[in-house]
C-alpha cells in the first residue's frame, strides 16, 4: 500500500474550540460595549489573535492604545485557556476517531497543521495525541494561512512531499493554503463556503472506508 501524509487542522476539524474563542472574545467585547454575535465570530475563523481583536474593535468603532490591546489579548488568552483546561474526549467531533484509527491501521503518517498555540495540550486533554506523528502549531510558524507554511512543515516532518499530502480543513484560508501547497484539500463543513476544496464533506461521518482507501492510493 502506498503512503500519503494526512494533515489535520485542529479547531473545527478535530475539536470545536471555536465556541471557547467566541466566549472569551465576547467577554472582552461586552466590556467595551460592543455587540459581538456568532455571525461576527465567523469573521475570526483562521485569523490571528491580534487581527481578531482589531476586527472586534472595528465592529464597535473603538480606538485603543497598544497598551490596552496587549492587556486584552492576554486576558482573552487566559480566559480561553481556562475553558480548554476542562476539555474531555466527548469534545472530539463526530467521526474523527474512526478516521484516525483507519489511517493508523494502514500505516499512514498523520500530522497536525494548526494556527492554535495550544494544540498539544488540547490533543492531550481529549486523549488523541498518540495518533499524531508530527505537530506543527502556531508556535512553529511565522506566516498565517493562506500561506502554506504550516502544511509544508507538517509534510516535511513526516518525510512526505507536498503533492503526497491530504489536508482536512474547515476554513477558506486553510483550503487555499493546501491548494497553494499542491496538496489534496478536503473541506469539512459548508460546501458553499469551502467551494475551493477538491472534496467536500459535512463532517467525518461521511468518509467511507472505500473513499479513505482511494485517498491512500
Amino acid at each position: 500500500m502506498s503512503q500519503r501524509a494526512f494533515i489535520f487542522d485542529l479547531d473545527g476539524v478535530i475539536v470545536d474550540t471555536a465556541k471557547y474563542h467566541y466566549l472569551a472574545w465576547q467577554k472582552i467585547a461586552n466590556r467595551l460595549g460592543i455587540d459581538f454575535t456568532h455571525e461576527h465570530n465567523e469573521l475570526l475563523k483562521g485569523v490571528s489573535r491580534i487581527r481578531s481583536l482589531d476586527i472586534i474593535l472595528g465592529l464597535g468603532n473603538v480606538e485603543a492604545s497598544q497598551e490596552d490591546k496587549d492587556k486584552w489579548l492576554v486576558e482573552k488568552n487566559e480566559d480561553y485557556l481556562n475553558y480548554i483546561e476542562h476539555m474531555q474526549a466527548d469534545e472530539i467531533l463526530v467521526g474523527v476517531v474512526p478516521v484516525l484509527e483507519f489511517l493508523r491501521q494502514n500505516n499512514q503518517p498523520i500530522a497536525l497543521g494548526s494556527a492554535s498555540k495550544n494544540a498539544r495540550p488540547i490533543l492531550e486533554k481529549v486523549g488523541i495525541l498518540h495518533f499524531f506523528d508530527a505537530i506543527v502549531d502556531g508556535n512553529d510558524v511565522t506566516n498565517a494561512k493562506p500561506d502554506p507554511e504550516v502544511f509544508l512543515k507538517a509534510a516535511q516532518l513526516v518525510g512526505m512531499p507536498a503533492e503526497g499530502a491530504v489536508v482536512f480543513e474547515d476554513s477558506v484560508a486553510g483550503i487555499q493554503a493546501a491548494n497553494i501547497a499542491g496538496m489534496v484539500s478536503i473541506g469539512i463543513g459548508d460546501k458553499a463556503i469551502l467551494n475551493e476544496a477538491r472534496y467536500n464533506v459535512a463532517d467525518f461521518t461521511e468518509f467511507s472506508t472505500d473513499f479513505l482507501q482511494t485517498l491512500v492510493n
